[in-house]
């Protein structure tokens, strides 16, 4: 047997008409259970996304008239939500999306020293229920301040 007849007798085991068995669903019904399983992960993902991000209110520091104030901002499903900010009620601007502009002495009042965070909740007047959130102040708001009596700069 020469090496032609025998690379053909090889090449005719490896063309045969029977498939063979593929070990990895390509096509058919492997294909549309994957896809439902894919389909189902993202709409349990974005049924949960709107409700953590919603709930998280902003903050920053705006000039109102003559001094600076903390703006928050948030969302709530109804307005007659009443909304406190470090345990005390606020009156707020906007309906669903709301935002409360306090001065920041008052903030300092209302806050801890060196606080980082506020608590800002959102009491359901019918029922009582309250959600609290913690927003994050800009830094060094609430921080101290150093008096110095001097300053050295040395250069080397």
């Amino acid at each position: 047997m020469d090496r032609t007849s025998n690379f053909k007798a090889v090449l005719a085991e490896r063309t045969s008409p029977v498939p063979r068995k593929r070990y990895w669903p390509v096509g058919g019904r492997a294909m549309r259970k994957l896809a439902l399983v894919s389909i189902s992960a993202i709409i349990l993902a974005s049924l949960a996304s709107p409700a953590t991000a919603a709930s998280e209110p902003s903050t920053r520091l705006v000039r109102c008239a003559e001094q600076s104030c903390l703006q928050i901002r948030g969302h709530r499903d109804d307005p007659a939500t009443i909304i406190t900010v470090n345990g005390h009620v606020v009156p707020v601007e906007g309906e669903h999306s709301w935002r409360v502009r306090l001065p920041v002495e008052i903030v300092r009042q209302w806050s801890a020293p060196h606080a980082r965070t506020i608590e800002v909740s959102l009491q359901d007047p019918e029922t009582r229920r309250e959600t609290v959130a913690s927003a994050e102040l800009p830094i060094g708001m609430l921080g101290g301040t150093t008096d110095l009596a001097s300053l050295v700069i040395s250069v080397r």
